[in-house]
């Protein structure tokens, strides 16, 4: 446990904690706290009835629970541990800091307190990849080397924060991380990767620039020595300049900047440093389609150099699939061929998936407006679709885009519109011709209808597999 670390529990055992939303990450961090002798008081907007029965159970233990509408009376605690959706802005937030709480999170916390060496990963698109890819890599070397543990969490994964207390140096974690959890971040990893900065997420942030400013967070305060940040980026590859750290740039585009670069020449990806350059793997060994994933590999090689092998990457690239719910293959129906990228949250990711599969596709789009534009959506869909299935609160707004777009033409690409998520499933098997693709890739949050993209894209995956 660093020094840090244990001055935080310190001043949560004296002042007591604050759980600001009981999800997935904070039923372990509120076990975490219980184990080190702090009293908790768990508080969320959902009625006590409406929590989780692990989240109830925790009442035989001592967790003081305030939950529904006035969750966040009486905020007094030492140490203010939110969730990653919970606004720091909130008054009753703003009023305990104020007052003197601590506000912080269970990623923060574990950060504070792990030996291990961290690497973290944020971006627009393409997080959930590459940190699946640099965990790969490095667990496929440290198994071959025998030494060390790597774990990987953050947005994917299990919460780290129970496994803190016995990592040592010769671990690595590799976290995913949001905007949302950047926002209040006191402390960077060692190793920062932004894969890429896009209009996102501005339902939660107040503009443009403070979504961009807690991405930046990645990198700008203790603990941090290096940063891969994307060189082909309008809004990352200005960064590499400025950055305080030591800069590892990539790019596919051919612009090399930075101490270290990596990139493609020649068909093989390439690592240059200060004693030249290095091929790593050819671009042909890469099993998962499209620009965007060799991109998310150069991300993960520069993250991983010079710990792992050329020969350890080279096998990753050619045995790993890809990630759950991203251009996933389901099944072929009459013909259609069916592919989930419930994943695809943004825009910029439905427009690479569709780059990816080509042109004809028969495409479901929508889910929870996050207040981005969707033009430059609605000009690769005029491109790459045959025909569009809107669905959920984005709907309608994805199709103003898509009418006013110069590429459209009446009838082409055909418009339908099925508010019920099913419904736009279904339609689009009605729409779809033998030798066509449909692909689910929303280009939008699920949280209109589901509690997340994992639960719309199975959704989906059992919908389609139960087509007769």
């Amino acid at each position: 446990m660093t020094h840090e670390g244990n001055l935080l529990l310190r001043s949560a055992q004296h002042g007591g904690a604050a759980v600001i939303g009981i999800g997935i990450s904070n039923i372990p961090l509120i076990r975490f706290l219980l184990k080190h002798k702090i009293r908790v008081t768990a508080r969320d907007r959902k009625e006590w009835d409406n929590l989780p029965d692990a989240a109830k159970s925790l009442a035989d233990h001592g967790v003081n629970f305030i939950c529904g509408e006035n969750y966040l009376r009486n905020l007094k605690e030492g140490v203010i541990f939110r969730s990653p959706g919970v606004k720091p802005w909130l008054p009753e937030i703003k009023a305990a800091v104020d007052g003197g709480a601590r506000l912080t999170s269970e990623t923060e916390l574990f950060f504070a307190l792990t030996l291990a060496k961290l690497i973290g990963v944020t971006g627009s698109d393409g997080k959930t990849t590459t940190t699946t890819l640099i965990y790969k890599m490095l667990s496929l070397e440290n198994e071959k080397r025998k030494k060390g543990n790597v774990y990987v969490g953050g947005n994917i994964g299990t919460p780290l924060i129970q496994f803190a207390d016995d990592m040592t140096e010769d671990d690595i974690a590799v976290l995913e991380l949001s905007s949302f959890q950047l926002q209040t971040a006191t402390r960077s990893p060692h190793t920062a990767v932004i894969t890429n900065i896009s209009p996102n997420h501005l339902d939660w942030h107040h503009d443009l620039e403070q979504y961009i400013d807690a991405k930046r967070n990645i990198y700008q305060h203790r603990g941090c020595h290096r940063a891969i940040i994307n060189a082909d980026c309008p809004l990352t590859a200005p960064i590499i300049d400025s950055c305080p750290v030591k800069v590892t740039s990539f790019s596919s585009g051919g612009n090399i900047k930075g101490d270290v670069s990596v990139f493609e020449k020649n068909g093989h990806i390439i690592l240059r440093d200060e004693e030249g350059e290095h091929p790593i793997i050819p671009i042909s060994s890469i099993k998962i389609p499209g620009k965007h994933n060799i991109e998310n590999y150069m991300a993960a090689i520069a993250a991983v150099y010079p710990w792992v092998g050329n020969e350890t990457i080279r096998e990753v690239a050619e045995t790993f699939n890809g990630v759950e719910h991203r251009i996933e293959y389901v099944r072929t129906h009459n013909g259609v061929k069916y592919y989930n990228s419930s994943i695809d949250s943004t825009p910029t990711r439905t427009e690479a998936a569709l780059r990816t599969l080509g042109h004809g596709l028969v495409v479901i789009c929508g889910g929870r407006d996050k207040k981005i534009p969707f033009d430059t959506l609605a000009k690769a869909l005029c491109v790459h679709a045959r025909a569009i299935i809107l669905t959920g609160e984005a709907g309608d707004k994805i199709k103003t885009a898509l009418l006013a777009c110069e590429d459209y033409r009446p009838g082409h690409p055909v418009i339908v519109h099925d508010g019920n998520f099913e419904g736009a499933v279904n339609a689009a098997r009605q729409i779809a011709k033998p030798g066509e693709i449909v692909l689910l890739s929303p280009a939008c949050t699920s949280f209109d209808a589901f509690a997340n993209f994992e639960q719309r894209g199975n959704r989906f995956k059992a919908i389609v597999n139960a087509f007769n």
